[in-house]
């Protein structure tokens, strides 16, 4: 056991994916230290080929990158969002969100692996994380005066605040009793790069289709000039076997089919990756001594590319609450604080649930009839600019109460 491995921390984070990761890098900045416990082994996390997922970054959250100061470091890897293209299965009546000249970009485009490289350098490089991979939690303890992860080998790290930072089945939450309202959506997205004819211009497509949204997100071009996208294809349960399986010539083809010609001819598709898709949003986001963060609290449809972003924000709530906190003296587990945190971000994240819940649901509608009245819609919005200025500050993250953290 070392040292650090023995000090009382204001926080005990189970999980450190990217939202738990970028929480304990928010927490130092403003003084407060963290045991981060994760099952993964970082090596194979950041290693070459293992996810080829790539991630919106909305405005709020280059902010909050920004502000914790690994920003810079990724800045070369950014692919920005420029424009988003919305269709119904390609047919007249696209909607186009293209912001002002003094708005900026929609967001930027990472891969997964720059991301958390980012944060795993930052996060070894700060003495107020104590940083512990490939370790096994089987016992948490929670009472009025402070908080313990047992691990598999004995250990016992204590803090003040334990935090839930452990995705989508968070055992961490579970135990807690905390009720889960969930639904499967009984599909699937299919996930890979693809490398194309004609230059993105740095336009997010999104084309509905009754199974669901097909996303092709704008990625830097190779040295070579070779033109790149990330596909997100949500196909039905039942489809997801045989579309994974196909061949990579029968693949490229059902994906040209609904591109639609937007990008050209594809020349090539990169390994596929599928993923199940389902809702759940929690009843509450704290307990005694306890915050749910991310995925452990609220679990959304890619529609809208808002998911990790959503864990960003509650990331920059419970810093801020916490570090308000500890300049009246409380404790990070105090009840109060804890009350801040769930009165800000709890009806935020629902909101957001529910909206891409209800998009989902209205473009995966089938028939003529649907559609005709959804493409009727975006054209009211196509006409409205205040509508659409509406939609953009909502995919760049910068409407509502924002904590001060995801702020220029």
């Amino acid at each position: 056991m070392t040292q650090a491995d023995n000090e009382t921390r204001d926080l005990v984070i189970l999980g450190g994916g990217l939202v738990g990761m970028t929480l304990a890098l928010a927490a130092a900045k403003k003084g407060l230290s963290s045991h981060v416990i994760d099952r993964a082994d970082p090596a194979e996390l950041t290693a070459e080929g293992f996810d080829d997922r790539a991630t919106a970054i909305s405005t709020a959250s280059w902010h909050l990158f920004e502000n914790i100061g690994i920003a810079e470091g990724l800045e070369a890897f950014a692919c920005d969002i420029s424009a988003i293209a919305v269709t119904d299965q390609n047919k007249p009546g696209r909607l186009d969100f293209v912001p002002g000249p003094d708005d900026g970009t929609l967001g930027r485009m990472f891969p997964n692996r720059r991301l958390r490289l980012a944060l795993f350098e930052a996060a070894a490089q700060e003495p107020l994380i104590n940083w512990v991979a490939k370790a096994q939690v089987t016992e948490r303890q929670r009472s009025e005066y402070g908080v313990a992860a047992v691990l598999a080998d004995g250990r016992k790290l204590k803090g003040r605040l334990m935090v839930a930072a452990e995705g989508r089945q968070s055992p961490t939450r579970d135990a807690a009793g905390i009720t889960i309202a969930k639904w499967d959506y009984r599909h699937r997205a299919v996930i890979c790069g693809l490398t194309h004819e004609r230059p993105h211009d740095n336009v997010a497509w999104e084309i509905f289709y009754p199974a669901g949204p097909f996303a092709l997100l704008p990625m830097n071009d190779d040295a070579d000039g070779t033109h790149r996208s990330s596909l997100v294809w949500t196909v039905s349960e039942s489809d997801a076997a045989g579309v994974t399986k196909l061949g990579d010539r029968a693949f490229l083809a059902e994906v040209e089919k609904r591109m639609g010609g937007v990008l050209g001819r594809v020349l090539s598709v990169g390994a596929r990756s599928s993923w199940p898709l389902g809702f759940h949003h929690t009843a509450k986001i704290t307990a005694e001594r306890l915050a749910l963060i991310g995925d452990s609290a609220h679990g959304i449809h890619p529609i809208a590319g808002q998911g990790l972003n959503l864990g960003l924000r509650d990331v920059g709530a419970l810093t801020q609450v916490l570090a308000e906190g500890a300049r009246l003296g409380l404790d990070p587990g105090d009840p109060e604080v804890l009350k801040r945190y769930e009165a800000w971000r709890g009806l935020d994240s629902f909101m957001v649930a529910l909206a891409t819940d209800g998009l989902t649901r209205l473009f995966g509608v089938p028939g003529k009839t649907a559609s005709a009245v959804r493409r009727l819609g975006m054209a009211a919005v196509q006409r409205t600019p205040l509508l659409k200025q509406f939609f953009m500050n909502e995919a760049r993250g910068v409407s509502g109460d924002l904590p001060e953290l995801l702020k220029a």
